[in-house]
């Protein structure tokens, strides 16, 4: 059971050889990717990589296979990838997946024709999840959630940023926040965890939003520094939810803490969202649906990346973000898949690189930089992963025997992976479950 590896885990040595493709290699101390080189993915045909310790070791051609024979440990595990494709992991850096409940009968009202903005106003959506986060305990919501980690894993997933904001008051964002701590712990993926108390506003609080932004200020934002539980500080500036004012001082406060933006903006219009975000440096501005010169003037040259979450457009049917136009302006984007029970009720992050190609006309290759790289990128690991380079962690996946790397997102309601890594431990092995 995948359980049972979190508990086991350790790690190994481990040759893989006959790689039919080893995509996404990057020695040139690359962070990111922008523009047109997003259209550009380094590769090796024909290859192998030994991994020691956690860690990519070296990699080659089958011509040199010999030197990785020479380099490897006794008793180290062999691999044959022969006809498979070797990339780093996926890396999902924007999801809400600690949730108490489903919503698929929201989802009836959306086909019935109530938008979004309309189930929210009347105690729906956000609201709805955490009024049964209230009732919920910490195990339940470790169970559920370990159970959502395992199914990524199984799509490609090796690394995830997972929000609080279904708790809207003290103790229950702690609450959020302590089991995305736990889950650290539990899951052999890399998790980094992010306070969005400003997630929507509580119905106790409607018609004194200043009171309840007060309250993020002077007592959440506080007790998550002190006890350490937040990588991030996320607000969702956007129409209906946080105003460009709201969201200023509400970062201004994080920063004092120590806590960089990650920003949800320009979901539902031109909110000033991205540009307070890049105000703030945030490390990513997400959804972006509403995206235009002035917004993409702001990106420019600044060090936050823009993030695209496809799911969520695609099932609320709202307008996708103009990506062509971001990436020909030279900025980089990145792809996530916002797994949240209420507007993108999926964490398959095949499909959101199926997405890339289909709903944002990127390349193959882009849409692969988008949630590899740039997607480690977007939650500050992209020293460590989100590439095939020395020294960086193997969280690696192989794919079925599938016929090249275009087929990745061409093939998209089919599962292509096989085999997930995580520092060198195979965690998934579809091959071992059949």
């Amino acid at each position: 059971m995948l359980k049972d590896v979190a508990i086991h885990f350790s790690y190994m040595s481990l040759l893989i050889k006959n790689i039919k493709v080893l995509l996404q290699i990057r020695e040139g101390g690359e962070l990111k990717v922008s523009g047109k080189a997003m259209a550009e993915l380094p590769q090796l045909n024909n290859a192998w990589l030994l991994i020691d310790g956690g860690i990519i070791l070296d990699y080659g051609e089958m011509g040199s296979f010999n030197v990785a024979l020479e380099q490897a440990p006794d008793g180290i595990k062999h691999i044959d990838a022969e006809g498979k494709i070797l990339m780093p992991a996926f890396c999902d850096s924007h999801t809400h997946l600690v949730y108490p409940a489903s919503r698929e009968i929201e989802y009836i009202d959306k086909i019935k024709g109530l938008s979004y903005e309309a189930i929210a106003k009347r105690g729906g959506g956000i609201l709805n999840s955490a009024g049964k986060m209230h009732e919920a305990s910490e195990e339940e919501l470790i169970a559920s959630a370990m159970e959502r980690l395992e199914e990524i894993m199984g799509f490609g997933t090796g690394a995830v940023e997972i929000k609080s904001g279904y708790g809207l008051n003290t103790e229950d964002e702690m609450k959020m926040l302590r089991v995305i701590r736990k889950l650290k712990e539990l899951s052999p993926i890399t998790i980094i965890s992010t306070f969005l108390g400003a997630h929507a506003i509580p119905m106790e609080y409607k018609g004194r939003q200043e009171a309840y932004v007060d309250l993020l200020i002077n007592e959440m934002i506080p007790r998550v520094a002190a006890e350490e539980l937040a990588d991030y500080i996320d607000v969702f500036c956007d129409r209906g939810f946080f105003t460009v004012e709201d969201t200023d001082r509400i970062l201004n406060a994080g920063m004092k803490f120590g806590l960089r933006p990650k920003i949800h903006a320009n979901e539902l219009d031109y909110s000033g969202g991205i540009q307070v975000g890049v105000k703030y440096n945030a490390l990513s501005v997400d959804h972006l649906e509403y995206t235009g010169e002035e917004e993409i003037k702001a990106l420019s040259g600044s060090e936050t990346m823009p993030t695209l979450l496809p799911g969520a457009s695609f099932f609320l049917g709202l307008i996708y973000a103009p990506a062509r136009k971001i990436i020909d302006a030279g900025l980089p984007v990145a792809m996530a898949s916002d797994f949240n029970p209420g507007s993108s009720p999926s964490g398959n992050m095949q499909f959101i690189l199926s997405l890339g190609s289909i709903a944002y006309r990127m390349l193959p290759e882009e849409a692969i930089n988008a949630v590899t790289l740039n997607g480690a990128y977007a939650m500050g690991l992209s020293e460590q992963l989100g590439s095939i380079s020395k020294g960086k962690k193997a969280n690696l996946i192989i794919t079925k025997n599938i016929p090249s790397y275009e087929y990745l997102p061409y093939a998209y309601g089919s599962d292509k992976v096989e085999k997930l890594i995580i520092d060198g431990e195979v965690v998934v092995d579809k091959n071992a479950e059949c």
